[in-house]
């Protein structure tokens, strides 16, 4: 990588846009009143709740600090899981929103890919 300042500046920022945009969502999931439809409770809990270690993540890489890389790797790690366990939930016949299975999956994307970047400032 030819400049890891940047890239790591770079995913900082869209850890943080990522969290604000997923506590707004879960938020208004959660809390607005509007029928989801079939959605997995634990998994949007999971998802909102996951949302401000996004923020808080995201925070740490901008400054450098060290312990930003162990939370990126955990986020990613806990991130898989859910999704894995998700897998299962609607491999077994659970009810489920096609959104989530997108959701879950641009999740553990970008989740990856700044938890290498983190792994490597």
């Amino acid at each position: 990588m030819a400049d890891i300042g940047k890239t790591r500046r770079v995913a900082a920022g869209v850890a943080v846009v990522f969290g604000l945009l997923t506590v707004v969502s879960g938020a208004r999931a959660l809390f607005g009143g509007a029928d989801m439809g079939a959605v997995v409770p634990w998994v949007l809990w999971f998802n909102f709740l996951a949302g401000f270690a996004y923020v808080l993540a995201g925070l740490g890489l901008w400054r450098g600090l060290a312990w930003a890389k162990p939370l990126s790797i955990g986020i990613f790690a806990a991130t898989a899981a859910v999704g894995l366990a998700f897998a299962v939930h609607t491999l077994r016949g659970g009810a489920y929103e096609m959104r989530t299975v997108g959701a879950m999956a641009l999740r553990v994307a970008i989740w990856g890919w700044i938890a290498w970047v983190a792994a490597r400032v």
